[in-house]
């Protein structure tokens, strides 16, 4: 057996995943989605809203990072209390826009069943090739050091 192929990770085959739109992602227990400066600046433009107002009313600082704030029930703010969508999926965080692909949920077979449990797309549609789940792999809070990627709150 090569270095090569040893080296692989367990999904080098892929992963198939097609969101079902069901919304759990969005909600459930505390937890944080992180947003730096550009993210920021999108998702005021997008809702219309300067700065100022959008970090107020959508933001709160966490150390010297930023999170997208949570209602009480641990949803997340920009999900849509009936509909269960995301009101502005078109630009939302990268964090949103990887997922199932974090580590969490890719350390071990395992955990990747587990997530197909409890997400409806995990396991379904179209297969996502090694390449673009590497693309796409985002930060669990699981890493070594147990920090996100490091960005200091911006100063607006």
């Amino acid at each position: 057996m090569s270095n090569q192929l040893r080296q692989q990770p367990w999904f080098h085959k892929g992963l198939r995943f097609q969101c079902a739109g069901c919304g759990r992602c969005c909600s459930g227990g505390p937890g944080f989605v992180w947003v730096n400066q550009q993210e920021i600046h999108q998702l005021a433009l997008y809702l219309k809203l300067p700065i100022e107002d959008f970090l107020l009313h959508y933001v709160r600082a966490v150390g010297n990072r930023w999170s997208l704030r949570e209602r009480n029930n641990g949803d997340c703010v920009f999900l849509h209390p009936k509909t269960r969508r995301c009101l502005v999926y078109p630009v939302r965080p990268r964090q949103c826009q990887s997922w199932p692909f974090w580590l969490a949920n890719l350390r071990t077979p395992a955990d990747w069943a587990y997530v197909s449990r409890i997400c409806p797309g995990s396991g379904q549609g179209p297969l996502y090739t090694l390449e673009q789940i590497q693309s796409l792999l985002w930060w669990s809070g699981l890493e070594k050091d147990g920090l996100p990627p490091q960005e200091d709150c911006p100063s607006f």
